[in-house]
């Protein structure tokens, strides 16, 4: 299994907790920043077992690099918008 997929799985649980305890104290902010961890760790869920869809049907290592090389890239995208 992925590291993507456990931590994608942990924000989204996270969000949804966050989420769910700004509904009932009535807090928009903590609601909204819950639903946005939420699509975050589903994001990084889906990539996560995207990525281990390729790696089980790659035989190549090369491909396998290249895969990380991409993730490396979009990780550091993702570290510089936040």
């Amino acid at each position: 299994m992925d590291k993507d997929r456990v931590e994608g799985k942990v924000k989204d649980v996270g969000g949804r907790v966050q989420r769910q305890v700004g509904e009932w104290t009535g807090d928009d902010e903590a609601q909204v920043k819950g639903a946005a961890k939420q699509v975050e760790g589903k994001v990084q869920n889906a990539w996560g077992q995207a990525k281990d869809a390729v790696k089980k049907s790659s035989t190549s290592e090369a491909e396998r690099d290249e895969a990380d090389g991409e993730e490396a890239e979009r990780r550091r995208k993702r570290a510089a918008n936040e």
